[in-house]
This record gives structure tokens, sequence and C-alpha cells, in this order.
């Protein structure tokens, strides 16, 4: 062969050497909105790419001779088909429907470059490993694990919100506040939902891989992680332990020596932390709030805006047995007879139930349907099998469109049902009073970007007795009946300021005669205490007037007053007490009923932060909270946490009583993680005083530079 002729073959380039590379925790961490979870892991979000720096080694690489190729494989089963392993190779342009890379910049021989994740990827712990080949022959290298998360901030994701204080308030705000009490007084508890706090995201990944439908197929459960449906609807039935190996088991009888009691918790992190640390084991105990709030955390630690917990006042409890119209039995004496349901939900309605909304779009419904969606992970009736409930579209229980999933027809009942009581009568038959609008009351969430109340009932129904709201129920064939005439007899009960534990107060029936007649009338006039799901305690104070004249359009108002050596004994961690009022006319025997449910209010907790608020330097709070009962305190637990603030839970106990005016304060020190607007969140237990609540704002000032 002559020398010429090497000249027509190329010669062959060196291999291409991967020396080591870099994910950029930082800098992507940053960018995809998941700094406050750390820096000591990849935590990106699908539909927008991260950066990839590749450091080689005897040469730079050459597009003319090498390849890159990219691999990504997420759950214990990868497959191409179901979504959950992608190969891709570098080009020149992200693909922005499928896996895809493509060169950012080069240096000498490093290489910078963009990875794509598709908005429609399915959620989960990812393996990223790549190719180096030159001219077909090469080396594949492990770079690391990372974790994709649903984007509310991409266009193309399912989960995507157009507002950007929207999905700061419901995606990185890590506190919030819930809203309890009844619908005459609405209070707020604060809440940490440390969605970003250490090992949280884990817990939440782990609570996806416990669920049975991944444990009886791990592949299709897995593939299934794109639809944001699917993986609420698993939180949904995750959070409760009615099926599974889920976190909490619910309790609501006032019983809680072996846990914690639903009204001690303060945040969603202690609660994730238990359960996993128990070998995921239920903890106790919960209730609806609860429920809802550990709901939430899971989701918006996923990337998936719900990030509001929903409270529905005078909330129905709705079941298969029972019809639309709620049944309430009163003895003849006017009391409100108990009975064997109201163990567990009430048969009456509870003051207030507690839902998660969840924003998404519904592509697997007919247009009109996207936005708000209910999340209910209480257990209460059974969907499709399972002990959970939604997505159920806000709109569809507006307009009445019971057909459609998840569970419309349930929610819709829970706002909008009718309240019947029904009264014995001297020959044991039963008369049958209807209120229409009581159901369904002051729906409210945290407003964004504040720490008020908003009112969103205006989302679940149309005003009561509205040309809409009836055709509504005409649309859901039900019966609906007519309010009540504004002439005749009325009764309401009114409160009186200063309706604070420990103290005695009254209460008032205020009876109006609408007519042009004089009535010779009974009342029948009672309190008795009351859990939040309806279940009445003993009486705590009563009068029963034979004989009030009402001259004609003319009002009387009637004093009870309500002692606190009758309701201390007995008064729930709910601090609620029912009150009644039955005024029957004596000549016709026609009755109407004022019912109030009433909240006796505890004792503020002061928090002060002494010392300047700066990032990784200790600060102190001072907690003081007054003893406003009649008798002295033991057990006092003070309890602290915050996103950001403390690495954990600070408990600190009080050995000496507290006596009757006497000041519990402590002091508990802390260094602050992170800096920005952050939520101490406290809580007060003692023996007599359990569930009472406090916070403070603090801006965390950045470490100096």
């Amino acid at each position: 062969m002559s020398e010429s002729s090497f000249s027509t073959y190329p010669l062959l380039s060196a291999a291409l050497q991967l020396e080591t590379w870099d994910l950029l925790y930082e800098h992507n961490n940053e960018d995809h909105r998941t700094a406050d979870a750390g820096f000591q892991r990849l935590l990106v979000r699908r539909g927008q790419s991260f950066i990839v720096t590749l450091h080689f080694s005897g040469r730079s690489f050459d597009e003319a001779v090498d390849t890159l190729t990219f691999h990504v494989e997420t759950g214990p089963c990868p497959i191409e088909t179901s979504g959950t392993k992608s190969s891709f190779p570098l080009s020149c342009s992200l693909e922005e429907t499928v896996w895809s890379s493509a060169v950012e910049g080069q240096d000498g021989s490093s290489l910078t470059l963009f990875v794509f994740p598709p908005p429609d990827a399915r959620i989960g712990r990812y393996r990223l490993t790549v190719d180096v080949s030159t001219e077909g022959q090469g080396s594949s290298f492990d770079l690391g694990e990372f974790v994709l998360l649903f984007n509310p901030w991409s266009p193309d994701d399912t989960v995507y919100m157009e507002s950007e204080e929207a999905c700061v308030e419901y995606v990185l705000t890590q506190h919030g506040h819930i809203y309890q009490g009844s619908k005459d007084f609405i209070y707020s508890i604060p809440w940490n939902f440390g969605q970003f706090e250490e090992g949280i995201v884990d817990i939440c990944l782990q609570l996806l891989d416990t669920n049975p439908k991944f444990l009886r197929n791990q592949d299709k459960d897995c593939s299934r992680r794109n639809n944001p449906v699917y993986v609420s609807r698993v939180i949904s039935a995750m959070v409760n332990c009615n099926d599974d190996q889920g976190i909490l088991f619910g309790r609501w009888d006032n019983k809680y020596d072996d846990g914690v009691s639903p009204m001690a918790w303060s945040g969603s992190v202690d609660i994730l932390q238990r359960w996993q640390k128990f070998g995921c084991q239920p903890v106790r105990y919960g209730q609806c709030w609860v429920f809802a709030a550990v709901a939430c955390t899971a989701l918006v630690c996923l990337g998936h805006p719900p990030g509001r917990v929903v409270p529905n006042y005078n909330s129905a409890p709705q079941h298969p047995w029972e019809p639309w119209s709620i049944e309430q039995y009163l003895e003849q004496s006017g009391k409100l007879q108990q009975g064997d349901r109201e163990l567990i939900w009430g048969s009456g309605l509870r003051n207030y139930h507690c839902w998660v909304e969840a924003w998404m779009a519904r592509p697997d419904l007919s247009e009109g349907y996207d936005g708000w969606q209910v999340l209910d992970p209480t257990p209460q009736e059974k969907s499709e099998g399972v002990f959970c409930c939604g997505p159920t579209p806000v709109k569809a229980v507006k307009e009445g469109d019971l057909h459609l999933k998840y569970d419309v027809r349930f929610v819709f009942a829970e706002v909008n049902a009718d309240v019947a009581y029904l009264m014995l009568q001297k020959d044991m038959s039963r008369k049958k009073t209807t209120i229409t609008t009581t159901v369904g009351k002051n729906i409210s969430t945290k407003s964004v970007g504040r720490d008020s109340k908003e009112d969103i009932t205006h989302h679940y129904k149309y005003p009561e007795d509205s040309e809409e709201e009836r055709a509504v129920f005409e649309k859901a064939q039900l019966h609906k009946d007519p309010p009540p005439a504004e002439e005749g007899l009325k009764v309401k009960i009114k409160a009186s300021e200063g309706m604070n534990n420990g103290c005695d107060f009254d209460v008032f029936a205020l009876l109006t005669n609408n007519t042009a007649e004089e009535h010779r009338c009974r009342l029948m006039f009672g309190a008795r205490t009351l859990s939040y799901n309806g279940a009445l305690g003993p009486e705590c104070g009563s009068k029963d007037l034979l004989n009030i004249t009402l001259e004609p359009h003319a009002e009387r108002t009637v004093p009870l007053r309500i002692l606190y050596e009758k309701y201390g004994h007995c008064l729930t961690q709910d601090n609620m007490i029912k009150v009644m009022a039955l005024l029957v006319d004596l000549d016709t025997q026609e009755a109407v009923l004022g019912v109030r449910n009433i909240y006796v209010k505890n004792p503020d907790i002061k928090v002060r932060v002494l010392g300047e608020p700066m990032q990784k330097r200790k600060l102190v709070a001072e907690l003081t909270l007054t003893n406003p009962l009649p008798t002295p305190l033991t057990g006092c637990v003070f309890t602290v946490e915050g996103a950001g603030l403390t690495d954990r839970q600070k408990v600190q106990e009080i050995d000496s009583p507290i006596s009757p005016g006497e000041e519990a304060k402590v002091r508990v020190d802390f260094v602050p993680r992170q800096s920005g607007l952050r939520k101490l969140v406290v809580d007060f237990e003692s023996d007599k005083l359990k569930g009472v609540k406090g916070y403070r704002n603090v801006i965390i000032a950045p470490l100096p530079k």
C-alpha cells in the first residue's frame, strides 16, 4: 500500500474520558424554587430544565466524534413504555414534550448542558446516568440521584397556576393558619406545614411507595404518578390508616391518653417524622383539621399546589343510609337526644369540618371543571372501595353535577343538606321543623399573602333561595324545603362579651312576635357541652319558663347564666357549648327553635423574641400564659416549632403548679437555619387547659457575606 493511501482514512480519536461531574445543587434548587429544602440533593420541577456540568480529562468534548446519551429511571422496575424510563441523546436544542438535553456552553474540557424533564413526567426519585462514547466505544457513568416534582410554574403542567402570588402562598410558604370554632365565632390556629424541612421529601415519597396500589403493582402505580388526579387521590387515602399503613389514626371520643390529642399538634412535621420513625405505624391521634393539614404538607412537598385547608361550618355528616335532610330528635322538654352515631361523627351537624383544596386541570372530565378540587383525607365513607374523597371539582359542587368523579354527591350534601328537628308530642308522634339555611356556612381559607380569612362560600353554592340555587337542586333532582315564613314567632340566640374559659357568662334567647296577636308561650332554654363533630356532653345550664306572654310585634330577651362550675369539668378540648331555645305556643302548640354553638375562648400565649433575629445565630423566645381558671394548672408543657427556625420540636415543661391568675413563663432557645419571614408556632398543654395556640412572625436576617 502506498503512503498516499493512508490519507483516505481518518485517524482514530482518543476516547473521551469523563473525570468528574456536578449536578449544581445550589444553582438548580434556587432556580427551581426548592432552595428551602437545602442544597444536599437535587430537587427539581418537571417542565423546567436543570443544568449539569461534565468535566473531561485529556481532551474536550467534540460533537463530531463524541456521543453523550442520557438515561433517567424512576421506580423499582423502570420501563420505557410505562414512562418510568427514558434515554435521550445530547442534541443542539431541547424538545419540550419529551426528555431531552442540549449544550448550554463549553469551556475547555468542561461541558455544561441542560436536561429537560417533560411537563407530564412521572414525579419521584430518579437515577441519572450517561453513556460517553467515541466512535462507538465508551463507558457508562452514574451521575447520581435527583427528585422530580410537579411544577405549578410551568404552563404545560396540569397543576399550573397563573398567579405568582398564589404559587408563593400555596407552594413555597411553610406556615399558615387553620380556622376552627363555629360559624358565629371563627378563630385561627397557626400551623407549621414544613414541606421543606429535613427528611420530609423522603417521607412523602415513602408514603407513595407504601400505598396498596404500589404494593399490588409497582409498575402500574409508578406509571400513573404523572397524573395529579391519581397522586392526590393516593395521598387522600394514605393520610388516614383505615385501609393501609397510613399516617394518622382518627379518634373523636376525647380519650387520647395512649397518644397525642388532636388539639396538641401544631404542625405536620412531627407527625410525618413519627410515622416514619416507628415503621409506618399510624400516629395517634388525628381529627379533620389534622388530616387535612398533613395531606396539605404531603401534596405541597411533591410540588402539587393545594396549600389551603378549608373549613366548612355547620357541615352535614352525610352517609349512604342518611337522606339529604339531617334529622335531630327533641324530647318533650326541648332537649336534644343523643344517638349512637354521635360517638363517631354525630347524627347532628359538625361545628366545622376541614378538607384540602388542590389546584389541577381535569382532562378526565368535560371542559369547565379545572381549578380547585376538594380532597378530604378524613375517613368518612369509602370511594371506589377506599377511605378517601376527591378530587372533587368545586365547580361541580356549585352546579349540582352529582354524577362526576370523584365524590361530588358527598361534598354537595356536606354544604347543602337541610336540618329537620323532630319534637316528641304528648301523643308520642313527632312534629317536624325544617331549617334550610343552616348547613354550609362561612366556607373559608387563609387569604393569599396575609394572615387573614377569606370567605369562599360562593365558590361552593349560590346564595340561599336564589333562582340559581333552585336550578341547581332541580338539576340534581333533589327536593329543598322552602324557607319558613317571615311572620309568626321567632327565636334567636345571642351571645355576650367575655365568654372566656374560667368565667361565668350569659347567653340570651331573643324572642320575637311578628304577628298582630298576643301569644302565650313556654320557653325551654338549655346548654350542653359539645365536640366539634356534633357529640353532646352534659348539660351546663337550663331554664324552663312555663308561661311567657309575647305582646304583638314585640321582642323579649331571656338570659341564661352559664357557670364555670357547671361547664368546666365537661368542656372538651374543642371549647364548644350548644345552646338551644324552644318556644312553644301554648294555644296552637306550634314550636319554633333557636340553635347556636358558642366558643369558650382560651387565654392568649404571649411570644417575645429576645435578641437580633439572624440566620445561624442563637435566638431566645419567651413564652407566657396566665392561668384564667379558678383552679391550679398542673402538668404544664410548652411546645415550640417553626420551619427554618427549629431543628425539631422544642418541649419545655413546668414542674410546679400554676395558681389562678399566675403566669406560666419559660424561655426556649433555637438557632434559625434559614432567613426570611418565619413563623414560630407555640402550643400549651396542661391538665385542665389544652390545645392553647400562639405564634409570632419573625423576620430572620441573612448572614452577612
